[in-house]
């Protein structure tokens, strides 16, 4: 299975306070998230992380994580250079998935690569609090109850929005 999430923030403690997560510590936070991930995930699962991964050293947290977790690097992402080179993607990544090209990034974009031609755009950042803008939504984990999101989860949601402009039928 695929999927998707960002902003886990492994190891930041005033992140509880900024986005009101229900935690009482850092460690609830991280050993929380940790386990809801691992019950989710499988060790051949990819999840493709958009960022804001972990303050310090991520190797802490990542070494814990079922599958094979890539990364989009965010704002928080200062020590991802530790990381092995094959687990880190450039800021703003293309995939295709089942035919469906997805931008990913950690940012929030009003336009992207073909999003006239109903491309799709996954990012973080914003702790659910930006809107949905045509075919693109926050994975962050403040928005799908600490959890990635599944690639099922995400078509769903896909097949209910709209492009902002769709040239495919011009």
């Amino acid at each position: 299975m695929i999927y998707f999430t960002a902003d886990t923030h492994f190891g930041h403690t005033n992140i509880i306070k900024y986005c009101n997560r229900p935690f009482s510590d850092v460690e609830e936070m991280d050993e929380t998230i940790i386990k809801t991930w691992n019950r989710m995930v499988g060790q051949d699962d990819i999840v493709y992380h958009l960022g804001d991964f972990s303050m310090g050293d991520p190797r802490k947290y990542y070494s814990r994580l079922s599958g094979k977790v890539l990364i989009v690097p965010g704002s928080h992402d200062k020590e991802l250079h530790k990381l092995p080179s094959y687990a880190v993607l450039p800021p703003l990544t293309s995939v295709t998935i089942e035919g469906q090209v997805i931008v990913l990034c950690h940012y929030a974009m009003r336009s992207w690569d073909r999003s006239h031609y109903a491309t799709w755009h996954l990012f973080g950042h914003h702790h659910g609090k930006l809107l949905s803008y045509g075919l693109s939504f926050d994975v962050g984990m403040d928005c799908w109850e600490f959890a990635p999101v599944s690639l099922e989860r995400v078509k769903k949601k896909m097949a209910g929005m709209k492009p902002i402009v769709d040239y495919r039928s011009k």
